[in-house]
């Protein structure tokens, strides 16, 4: 009998060992993903905004990931309702229809970031990659101090201290481009550094602002994520159809929808899409410190790659002030000292994707699987 319970111990401490080594792998295969989704995306606009030939209208880039980011979330509901096409329409209903109040709170922050994801076609397209990969990260300063006024949120002291950093390392690289900016943007007519710099600032206020509505939004409500990036999507679409109208109505009616779209424009529209929504799914595995190295290692990327794809010159300067940036991204994502409030959940979910801010709620993932699967997956 006692060497059952040895054998019996044995396989449960084997059981164990092996349970931590793929939560260990997972860990690594969530820091690449969420590396390669950060950098990728901010390369890829780049590289499809600057390539010599027609241009695509970043208007319809907009609306198109809006269409696609509605039906991969339908289809997460669908399979939440084991494929229930009636159960899911009428929840659907009940849900966006007759609580059309709770709707309409959505309007506001769909609003801000379908402005927010047009200005980031506009700053990526005037401004060097590294150069906007490095700034954006002042959306992590925005979501910190709206935080604070909306959520009534505590920082601690490295916290604070990493945002001065942080708004420090980012005034140094803008210096930097001041003094001696890139011969692609100086010397082309059609990029403008002031108007790159000037809305990447305010598509770092604007995605501050609406994460938290939005995360406000979610923890007054009992509605899943999903059903709420549903209704984000909704206004996303019609309010993106508008802008469309607005600035690109003419020249789409002469040479329609989908002008200008190459593979490599469909594979930009995509990650923008489901990069979020991949995220959602691995920051399961991540924890805050490794959010937050992902998202300074993939700078270090970003400037890389920038250097070999688009000539990109990094000196001291850029150096100095990326090393600061990247510095205070990892120590935001510390975690606070004993007895201090998690404060840090809002701002360091929106630093995990560049671009959709909106899509990093990871908890929401648990919802699926059907009910029995994920207790089988020990979700």
């Amino acid at each position: 009998m006692a060497a059952g319970k040895h054998s019996q111990a044995a396989e449960e401490k084997a059981a164990s060992r092996g349970q931590s080594e793929v939560n260990k792998k997972l860990k690594y295969i969530s820091l690449a993903v969420l590396v390669v989704q950060n950098a990728s995306l901010i390369l890829s606009i780049r590289y499809v905004r600057t390539l010599p030939g027609d241009r695509f209208f970043a208007t319809s880039a907009v609306v198109m990931a809006e269409v696609l980011k509605v039906l991969t979330c339908l289809l997460i509901i669908l399979l939440q309702k084991r494929c229930n096409v009636k159960q899911t329409l009428l929840f659907l209903l009940d849900s966006i229809v007759f609580q059309y109040k709770d709707t309409l709170k959505l309007a506001v922050p769909s609003l801000i970031y379908t402005l927010q994801n047009n200005l980031q076609y506009i700053a990526i397209s005037n401004l060097p990659a590294a150069t906007f990969q490095v700034t954006y990260q002042l959306k992590i300063l925005t979501t910190a101090l709206f935080s604070v006024l909306m959520l009534r949120k505590s920082l601690s002291r490295v916290q604070w201290v990493s945002l001065l950093l942080l708004f420090a390392g980012v005034a140094i690289v803008q210096v930097q481009q001041e003094g001696k900016k890139e011969a692609s943007v100086s010397d082309s007519s059609n990029q403008n550094y002031t108007v790159g710099l000037v809305a990447v600032v305010i598509s770092c206020l604007s995605s501050g602002f609406a994460g938290v509505y939005f995360e406000k939004i979610l923890k007054g409500s009992s509605a899943s994520v999903w059903v709420r990036n549903v209704q984000l999507g909704i206004f996303g679409m019609a309010l993106g159809m508008l802008g469309l109208w607005w600035n690109d109505g003419a020249a789409i009616a002469e040479r329609g929808f989908l002008f200008g779209y190459t593979d490599m424009v469909w594979c930009v529209i995509f990650n923008q899409a489901f990069g979020g929504l991949l995220v959602a799914v691995v920051v399961k595995y991540a924890d805050n410190i490794l959010k937050g190295f992902a998202t300074s290692f993939s700078i270090i990327v970003s400037t890389v790659m920038s250097i070999y794809l688009f000539g990109f010159h990094v000196d001291l300067l850029f150096t100095a002030g990326a090393g600061l940036v990247i510095g205070a991204v990892y120590m935001y994502s510390l975690p606070k000292a004993a007895g201090g409030s998690s404060s840090s959940s809002s701002s360091s979910s929106s630093s995990s994707s560049s671009v959709l801010p909106r899509t990093t709620e990871g908890a929401e993932m648990e919802a699926f699987l059907p009910k029995c699967a994920a207790k089988e997956k020990g979700c």
